[in-house]
């Protein structure tokens, strides 16, 4: 089971404050730092000193980090055109020397694009598809040749789809919740299907529709990865297991119900029941960015129990 350590910064994170959570991932053995890609925060919390930009942040990471995986769960599709998209996700997995993986979904948060001026289109499934195919067509274009794109949302003409990524193949992840068309998309496109913030049961009806939805598009169930992001909330004690509780403004029966919370030994229960219905990684939602203490924790006595 890899533990990744996932982000959300639009609810109140400098960039000093990911690079350091970002070096404490790599320092403590985390396998990936990943961050939400929003620009408005959600909530009761003031979100100051405001957003941070996710694939600019991911750039300075870049150079800073030596061996983690850097990226978005999930990029939002309705922030960048593709071509501009695949040329950012490429420069900055040249940056890192290949350690790159693109999240991308549909974009959902009507307000922020409200806040900020960014069109906030009613039909962005579609869009989101044929972001799909540009950007992985951009990437797959040998070098000398063009590539061209003829959608119902985008043109492209003649590109020279470059620059290439420092990867042979860019790991595309794809999640959610839909029963249907989600699992098509990840079926055509995805390297990993994620599912946010499910419940073991909810977790296992999803990844049985994606994995049959990779059988039926004539890939193998098992060329995906599957995972989870989840809430994570630990202590060694029930006091400990409060103060962080509250420090992010939940409760602790919630939190154990819904995510990752309690001792040490109950979370690798809880982690081993979602490995029991083919979960391979979970994206440990860490939302107290201050508390390396946290970090240091699970890196010692939950990660190290599931090596």
């Amino acid at each position: 089971m890899d533990l990744r350590i996932f982000t959300e910064p639009q609810q109140g994170a400098t960039y000093d404050t990911l690079l350091t959570v970002a070096k404490a991932t790599e320092d403590l053995g985390f396998d990936a730092f990943f961050r939400s890609d929003h620009y408005l925060r959600m909530g009761n919390v003031d979100g100051l000193p405001g957003p941070t930009d996710a694939w600019i942040t991911l750039a300075g990471l870049a150079r800073e980090t030596k061996r983690i995986r850097l990226g978005t769960l999930m990029t939002a599709g309705t922030f960048r055109l593709p071509g501009v998209l695949a040329i950012q996700v490429a420069q900055v997995d040249q940056m890192s020397g290949g350690r790159v993986e693109l999240g991308l979904g549909a974009g959902w948060f009507e307000e922020e694009h409200t806040a900020y001026g960014i069109p906030f289109p009613k039909e962005k499934f579609g869009r989101l598809e044929e972001q799909l195919e540009i950007v992985t067509g951009l990437w797959q274009t040998k070098v000398g040749q063009t590539f061209d794109f003829h959608g119902r949302f985008y043109d492209l003409t003649d590109s020279p789809a470059l620059p290439k990524p420092a990867q042979e193949k860019v790991p595309v992840l794809i999640g959610g919740h839909g029963a249907t068309r989600t699992p098509r998309l990840a079926a055509r496109f995805a390297d990993e299907f994620n599912i946010p913030f499910a419940s073991i049961e909810d977790s296992e009806r999803q990844f049985g529709r994606v994995r049959a939805a990779a059988v039926e598009a004539g890939r193998r169930a098992d060329d995906l990865v599957y995972s989870n992001a989840l809430v994570v909330c630990v202590g060694r004690d029930d006091a400990e297991v409060a103060r962080r509780a509250a420090a992010i403004g939940r409760e602790v029966d919630e939190l154990k119900a819904n995510g990752l919370a309690g001792s040490p030994a109950e979370v690798v229960d809880k982690i081993g029941r979602y490995a029991e219905i083919g979960s391979q990684r979970i994206y440990l939602q860490v939302l107290d960015l201050d508390d390396l203490d946290h970090l240091e924790l699970i890196s010692a006595e939950v990660q190290s129990q599931l090596a």
